[in-house]
């Protein structure tokens, strides 16, 4: 049965009752938007919200349900669209005090496609400046806080985002993955995370990093995941990147079995140092897998880490964005992104190449790896949230943020799909999640698989901020 609550519903559950005229989408706007009132003071996941253009839309909606004539399977839904990304007649700041508030004129890929599809953008959601680390906060909005927790940090770059699928205000959330953008705040606030084959979903303006970056959702069920790659994992013109033969459905419908699915399981891929509550959470999932039919082998890929090979890419990124700016606008950014920026100052343009060189040399050998195996089992994080308003845990000896995101970027590197599924708790009280990956294109392997275990093991989300797990 369906919830009595409309700020409580997925998007299948959505549908269905706007199909039976239940329920329509100003009803579930209007209770979007109310969530959104009640509860984001205290996560600051939303950064600008157009109440009036979002009733405008649901009004066209339901106009549209009425006459039994919706665009899509997300007609009416409502929606909201990382702070990156452009929508006509909204902001762009980007988290960033170089950026204005001047509105936007033009729709980027994801918008397009969601207006397109009769889709209700309830607003922005937070990042950091320009997406540049692993956790939500900067110098124009302030930080995101973890919806189980507002002491703690959402992750990042999609931390508005995944705070926001949290405590549901808005169904379907679209965030960016350059480095576990997407996979990072998923794990972090216990919400699914899908970061697509690389080029897949389009994205327009690029990436400072256009090879790392890969458009996705962060929602609350896979089931909704799918549904929104659906409307926005298609080909679009403006991107150089951007391929065509997706699936004509990235996963919508239920998974039974996993039977003759072959998974790797990889507690540290051979180099991370992770948490014991986390690598017994993932013994834990890999028994789960098995017992839905998985064959489950423990296989590391045989890697080194390729931090080395990830901050030559992502570093000469922040220094293009640098070499853009004036003076003035330099004194403005994040300190932590004018570091990665001049610590790529002194590298030549072979130094770049050599380490593209490296990132196809990954490429292959994970190839290679995926020849015996359908998907590789890992945790998403190897630890769990720690304090807002820092870029690595307070109390470690680590600098940035990719020294604890070892289950993430690797992926960007090598372009395959990842996804991040929840799986349980910490005994403080903060999620725990686990990622699959596998070869590039096989998205919807991965998405049936997450769907298979999230029907078996329905997450526990929170119904306001700071709620306890157990209760």
């Amino acid at each position: 049965m369906p919830t009595t609550d409309l700020g409580l519903a997925s998007a299948s559950e959505l549908l269905r009752l706007y199909r039976s005229g239940q329920a329509s989408p100003i009803e579930a706007t209007r209770a979007a938007l109310a969530r959104i009132d009640r509860h984001n003071a205290a996560v600051n996941a939303y950064v600008h919200v157009d109440s009036d253009g979002a009733m405008a839309a649901a009004r066209a909606s339901e106009a549209r349900w009425q006459r039994g004539a919706p665009l899509s399977e997300v007609d009416g839904v409502p929606s909201s669209i990382k702070d990156l990304a452009e929508v006509t007649g909204m902001p762009a700041r980007a988290g960033s005090l170089t950026t204005s508030d001047a509105r936007c004129d033009y729709d980027s890929p994801p918008a397009d496609f969601m207006k397109r599809a009769g889709a209700v953008i309830l607003g922005k959601t937070n990042t950091p400046e320009f997406g540049w680390k692993g956790v939500t906060d900067n110098r124009v909005f302030g930080a995101t806080g973890n919806p189980w927790n507002p002491d703690k940090t959402a992750g990042g770059s999609s931390g508005g985002a995944a705070s926001a699928a949290a405590l549901n205000m808005g169904v379907l959330h679209q965030g960016s993955d350059s480095g576990g953008s997407i996979r990072i705040p998923a794990g972090f606030c216990g919400v699914f995370g899908f970061k697509p084959t690389f080029g897949w979903v389009p994205q327009w303006p690029p990436s400072k990093s256009a090879l790392l970056a890969s458009i996705g959702p962060l929602t609350r069920h896979a089931e909704d995941g799918a549904r929104m790659l659906n409307v926005i994992g298609r080909h679009h013109p403006d991107d150089l990147y951007s391929r065509g033969g997706q699936p004509a459905d990235w996963g919508t419908a239920p998974v039974e079995s996993l039977a003759g699915v072959r998974i790797a399981y990889s507690r540290d891929l051979g180099f991370a140092s992770v948490d014991p509550q986390i690598a017994a959470a993932i013994d834990r999932v890999a028994a789960e897998l098995r017992a839905l039919g998985a064959e489950i082998i423990e296989a590391d890929p045989g890697i080194d880490e390729p931090i080395d090979i990830y901050r030559k890419i992502w570093f000469t990124g922040a220094r293009v964005l640098w070499e853009g700016l004036d003076a003035d606008q330099r004194e403005l950014l994040d300190p932590g992104l004018a570091e990665n920026a001049r610590r790529a100052e002194a590298w030549a343009s072979t130094d770049l190449f050599q380490a593209m060189d490296g990132r196809v040399r990954l490429g292959a050998h994970m190839a290679r790896f995926f020849q015996g195996y359908d998907m590789l089992l890992t945790p998403t994080l190897p630890l769990e949230a720690f304090a807002v308003n820092h870029q690595v845990p307070p109390d470690s000896d680590m600098h940035d943020w990719q020294e604890w995101a070892n289950f993430s970027y690797p992926f960007n590197l090598t372009g395959q799909p990842g996804v991040s599924v929840p799986c349980g708790f910490s005994t403080n009280g903060l999620p725990i999640s686990f990622q699959l990956t596998a070869e590039r294109y096989q998205d919807v392997a991965i998405m049936q698989a997450a769907r298979a275990y999230m029907d078996a093991h329905p997450p526990t989300h929170p119904n306001v901020p700071g709620a306890d797990p157990a209760i």
